[in-house]
């Protein structure tokens, strides 16, 4: 960091002083030293912080007088004064010990500092009758103040909750089981053991529900006179695909038969169903059941475990009661879900809204697909009103809430609106706590212009673990605070992760060049500004990276493509701090006249 030694004081006209000490205080004092960190000051976290150390004359200091050094920060017709900063000459009996003193400053930015000074007046000041002498008065120490962290984008991104709603094409599964004779691949529909299924069956298939794909699994029991035959199971599933096919010409299904994909899938020595219907087996005892086990999951080949069930004694039992079930063909038929589409939706969403249709007549999760769906903020605004008057649910308070962050974004009664999206999402939680509702809340507190809350809030959302779409936008508004309070290594973590938007990446950005990554900072500003070619400030921020970086030429490049499309940030840079190094270069007169 660069130090400037600056006279504290210099004297201006003739002065005219009452007491010898004092008078030759104020000489002294025109050798002092004075060092100011950072200088020129810096705004971080809407706060001016530095260290003023002052070196005295050796000789300076003495018994019974002090020195005063009274900073301010001057900018316009207006001061800051900061804490008067008091050397005691009593502090120094030894006139061989060089007075030294070093002081820590803060105070809070204000807009329009940036064109100020921060000036001192120095004072010598007897202790015993409070006379005093000034040395000099609003004396400047370090000229101007570099405000780029103030640059950032106030993102405080609306999070809507997911609407549950799936508008793609959904399969939903109906099942039904056939028994055959043992050693069979007959089928027969009018046995007891089929008849209602057989019934059922028809009954869907009569429906004529839209068909992608049936799913047919035959299997046999493990006994000899069923394993022989190794197609059984094979001609099973056949058997009742050829009875599905007979029913679809029946109710003329025509092509569309055609176009579902039959899927036969034979078992053959498998012991997975066998232990199901094992542990289902009431006429056994657990005893019994686990020395069957034993047998199945023990070594040998599925015909040796087959020999050696047989041998026990309770296998007819099981022979009786449990394998007629592991002779069938189970059925699955993946059929699509009846759904209204999308402009359906819309328009019913638009009749409820206007009245002329019941609540009723959309889902909840229909109306929230809808909400989703059009741009419209006001219509957004009255799907979520109905839905929390009608169904009081988390999701469209959090929405509603998300709702009143947009229209507050849009720069019209703020603070009413941010007060809403705060009570809607408070809602929402005590209804179903969620990471959405507190980054909204973060968002309106933000809005407002509470950073503290705002970042409590947003922290608490992205400890919630979000899913991925609110994740991306909880952190575009945490990175977003965490620039406004500094956390300059944090913040650029957080926007790594934040949705690939132009303001997320100009606040990354300026993360990158705040935290001292130039190089970084130049790329990733670039970047934001192809994503969104007006985006002025996204330019003139890359000039500063590129002009910390030493990159003159390329800097003031950049700096003509910012005044080119604002013309206003040609009067900033001619007085941004900034640019003071490469101000009398002649490129950079072109870049801002």
């Amino acid at each position: 960091m660069k130090k400037r030694f600056i006279p504290l004081c210099v004297l201006a006209g003739a002065m005219t002083f009452s007491g010898c000490s004092l008078n030759k205080m104020a000489k002294l004092a025109k050798e002092q030293q004075l060092t100011v960190t950072p200088n020129p000051l810096e705004v971080h976290a809407d706060q001016v912080d530095f260290e003023m150390s002052a070196v005295l004359p050796q000789k300076m200091m003495k018994k019974n007088l002090n020195y005063v050094i009274d900073p301010a920060y001057k900018y316009g017709n207006k001061k800051e004064k900061l804490q008067s900063v008091t050397v005691k000459g009593n502090d120094y009996p030894d006139a061989s010990v060089q007075p030294k003193v070093s002081e820590k400053f803060s105070f809070p930015y204000k807009q329009n500092m940036g064109n100020g000074d921060l000036v001192i007046t120095g004072r010598a000041v007897d202790s015993r009758s409070g006379n005093e002498k000034v040395a000099m008065e609003d004396f400047a120490i370090a000229k101007g103040l570099i405000t780029t962290s103030t640059l950032v984008e106030k993102v405080a991104s609306p999070v809507f909750a997911n609407h549950g709603y799936n508008d793609q094409e959904e399969l939903i599964p109906t099942y039904a089981e056939f028994f055959f004779p043992q050693g069979s691949p007959y089928l027969n529909v009018r046995s007891s053991a089929n008849r209602n299924q057989s019934k059922a069956l028809k009954a869907f298939v009569a429906e004529k529900n839209v068909t992608r794909t049936v799913i047919i699994t035959g299997t046999h029991s493990p006994e000899g006179s069923e394993r022989v035959n190794s197609n059984l199971s094979e001609k099973r599933a056949a058997a009742v695909e050829r009875e599905y096919r007979k029913l679809m010409k029946r109710y003329d299904y025509k092509g569309t038969a055609d176009k579902i994909d039959f899927i036969l899938k034979p078992v053959v020595d498998n012991w997975t169903q066998f232990k199901t219907a094992l542990a289902d087996f009431d006429k056994l005892s657990q005893a019994q059941k686990n020395e069957a086990l034993r047998i199945v999951n023990g070594a040998g080949t599925f015909e040796e475990k087959q020999n050696k069930l047989e041998k026990l004694p309770f296998y007819r039992t099981m022979f009786r009661g449990m394998y007629p079930s592991l002779r069938n063909a189970k059925t699955e038929v993946l059929t699509v879900k009846e759904k209204k589409t999308n402009a359906e939706i819309a328009v019913l969403a638009k009749q409820i809204a206007n009245g002329t249709m019941k609540v009723d007549t959309l889902s909840k999760n229909e109306m929230l697909w809808a909400a989703h769906m059009t741009p419209s903020i006001k219509e957004k605004k009255r799907y979520y009103e109905i839905l929390v008057k009608k169904s009081n649910d988390w999701t469209a308070h959090n929405n509603l809430s998300a709702v009143y962050m947009a229209e507050a974004e849009a720069g019209k009664h703020v603070n009413k609106l941010a007060e809403k999206a705060i009570t809607e999402a408070e809602l929402a939680n005590k209804l179903h706590e969620n990471p959405e509702s507190y980054a909204n809340m973060a968002g309106a507190y933000l809005l407002q212009g509470n950073v503290a809350k705002a970042y409590e809030m947003i922290s608490k959302a992205s400890s919630m673990n979000p899913d991925r779409y609110s994740a991306g936008n909880i952190n575009a508004t945490k990175g977003a605070i965490e620039v406004r309070l500094a956390k300059y290594e944090e913040a650029i973590a957080t926007l790594s992760s934040a949705t690939r938007t132009a303001d997320n990446l100009f606040n990354k950005g300026l993360s990158q060049l705040l935290n001292k990554e130039y190089q970084n900072a130049a790329a990733t500003l670039k970047e934001a500004a192809e994503l969104d070619k007006n985006f002025a400030k996204a330019y003139y921020v890359e000039a500063i990276a590129l002009t910390r970086a030493g990159k003159t030429a390329d800097a003031v490049r950049v700096l003509a493509k910012a005044t080119q499309l604002n013309a206003s940030l040609k009067e900033k840079a001619i007085n941004d701090l900034e640019f003071a190094n490469i101000a009398s270069e002649e490129s950079f007169k072109n870049a801002v006249k």
